[in-house]
């Protein structure tokens, strides 16, 4: 007998305290009525905090055991896309745990279309970066880095963020460029294949010279610089017949680009000394004027 009633006592008393939860957690401000009511409670919330704190959880997960494997720059290029991913899965989270909650997200969803087709054609430009950003990583179209020519500037890719992408340029002035551009613009990347590139150095000479010993005194030039490759071998092209010289390029490999306008400054003072050595003249243009007398008037 006395069982029972304390069974009864602590039913009671459990009832009691589930009763208290209960109204504490429906606690909060309604707004609306009917169907489209919403009600936010002090419940909604924590459950919609749990979802947060549950949804960082898998997803640090996830980040850590994709980049276990990977080094520091293809890291740095999923954390920055994985961002992107992250605030789109909270967006859903946040309104599947409303769906889940009673909430009806249908006015929620209709006010965030509108909302977002406004934003969206107002930032269509940043939209743009961020999707040229995420195909720059995804495909490893551009590295850090690679030498690139955007708008007739060289420079190297220091930085590749979800926007923009910065690179250092040959008289350390930085280039913010927006992303968009390396996937609507013809962009020239050095080093997209390898680190070697070919490079050259025009010259003329005058009419006459012995063009066996141009072309000696060119390879010549190039091959006492150490920053010039061995191989593949610098070569001499003979250019052309200009209208008062003789046009020659003598061609070699660097495997630093970035520097190719000092590598190229230093041949020339070589070239202009060993032609002046060996007395091969660089002409100058030059113009034959004939004066046609009137015949006399008879």
């Amino acid at each position: 007998m006395q069982e029972g009633v304390t069974e009864k006592i602590s039913e009671v008393v459990t009832e009691d305290i589930w009763g208290s939860i209960k109204e504490f957690l429906n606690i909060g401000f309604h707004f609306g009525e009917g169907e489209n009511a919403i009600h936010l409670t002090i419940g909604l919330l924590l459950l919609v905090a749990f979802a947060f704190f549950a949804t960082s959880f898998i997803l640090k997960s996830i980040r850590r055991l994709a980049t276990r494997k990977m080094d520091e720059t293809d890291t740095l290029k999923f954390v920055s896309v994985f961002k992107f991913i992250k605030y789109v899965v909270y967006i859903i989270v946040v309104f599947t745990v409303l769906s889940l909650a009673g909430v009806n997200v249908t006015p929620l969803l209709a006010a965030s279309a509108a909302l977002l087709v406004g934003v969206g054609l107002a930032l269509q430009e940043i939209f743009q970066d961020v999707i040229g950003g995420i195909l720059i990583m995804v495909d490893k179209s551009l590295l850090v880095g690679d030498i690139i020519e955007v708008e007739g500037r060289v420079g190297r890719v220091i930085d590749i963020k979800l926007r923009t992408t910065r690179a250092i340029t040959r008289d350390d002035k930085i280039i913010i460029i927006p992303n968009h551009k390396f996937i609507s613009n013809s962009i020239l990347n050095y080093t997209q294949n390898h680190k070697t590139t070919r490079e050259g150095v025009t010259v003329g000479v005058a009419y006459g010279s012995d063009t066996e010993l141009v072309k000696e005194l060119l390879l010549q030039s190039v091959q006492e610089d150490s920053r010039i490759l061995a191989r593949p071998k610098p070569f001499v092209s003979f250019d052309d017949f200009g209208d008062s010289a003789l046009i020659f390029t003598v061609f070699f490999f660097i495997s630093n680009s970035f520097i190719d306008p000092y590598i190229k400054s230093d041949i020339r003072f070589r070239i202009d000394a060993l032609f002046r050595e060996n007395n091969v003249t660089i002409p100058f243009p030059q113009r034959d004027v004939h004066i046609i007398k009137p015949p006399d008037e008879s």
